[in-house]
C-alpha cells in the first residue's frame, strides 16, 4: 500500500534523480547501486534509465534480508 502511493509519483522508468528521491540516497550511492548491477539499468544516449520494477525488487530484497 505504501509502495502504491509512492510509485504513483513516478513513471515506469526512473532517472538517477528519481532514484535518489525515491530511496532517499545521495548521488554517489545511486550511481554505485546502478554501476554495481544491484539495481538494473540501461542507457539511452548519455542518460541512465532504471526500470521501476528493478527498484521495487531491490527494496523488497532488502526488506527480506532485514526480516531474516
Amino acid at each position: 500500500m505504501i509502495f502504491e502511493e509512492l510509485e504513483r509519483k513516478y513513471d515506469e522508468v526512473f532517472t538517477i534523480k528519481d532514484l535518489m528521491d525515491y530511496l532517499a540516497i545521495g548521488k554517489n550511492k545511486a550511481y554505485e547501486l546502478v554501476n554495481s548491477g544491484e539495481i538494473p539499468s540501461f542507457r539511452i544516449g548519455r542518460g541512465i534509465k532504471i526500470p521501476k520494477d528493478g527498484v521495487r525488487e531491490y527494496v523488497l530484497k532488502g526488506c527480506k534480508k532485514i526480516s531474516q
